[in-house]
């Protein structure tokens, strides 16, 4: 069995939770480390589930601006969660 993936939650039993509004990195570091507590995991934990280093973890959380953000999508997979982009203009090109 892999080792990463007793650390991840279960996405069928979850239940779903209310979006929540980022507007910011620190939004975004804030909102991740309220759903990384609220699964128990540790920074470390999060870190090994999404492949990343506990530095990045903790840079994150923390709200620096220039984290990656192909990390910061592994992280939030790793957390079962999902990027949704809602009332953006739809543009077309003729």
């Amino acid at each position: 069995m892999d080792a990463v993936r007793p650390f991840l939650p279960d996405r069928d039993c979850q239940e779903r939770q209310a979006s929540v509004p980022v507007r910011t990195v620190q939004d975004l570091g804030s909102s991740l480390r309220v759903s990384r507590k609220a699964l128990g995991l540790t920074q470390a934990d999060l870190a090994l589930a999404a492949g990343v280093g506990v530095r990045f973890v903790v840079e994150l959380e923390a709200g620096k601006p220039t984290v990656r953000l192909e990390r910061v999508l592994r992280v939030i997979d790793a957390l079962g969660g999902s990027l949704q982009l809602h009332e953006l203009s739809a543009q077309t090109t003729p």
